[in-house]
């Protein structure tokens, strides 16, 4: 259940960075929440929090929407 949330978070990552290469993310389950750790390239980030952190809560509330389809919680990290 977690991998189609993990390849949404990698494919919308990948759109928005100059380096599709170096998108990471790596999913774990806590408690039942499925936990996800977003990793770009150190030059890429702007581009992934967005101004105000706009587009990195973007893609969280899409992430809330795809858990929640599904019956489960979800958590984006960015580091």
């Amino acid at each position: 259940m977690g991998a189609d949330m993990r390849e949404l978070i990698e494919y919308v990552a990948r759109a928005l960075v100059d380096s599709p290469q170096d998108v990471q993310v790596r999913e774990e389950d806590r408690r039942g929440t499925i936990h996800l750790e977003l990793k770009v390239a150190e030059e890429d980030l702007g581009r992934v929090i967005g101004r105000g952190g706009r587009v990195a809560n973007a893609m969280r509330a899409l992430l809330r929407v795809a858990a929640a389809q599904r019956g489960s919680r979800a958590e984006l990290d960015i580091l």
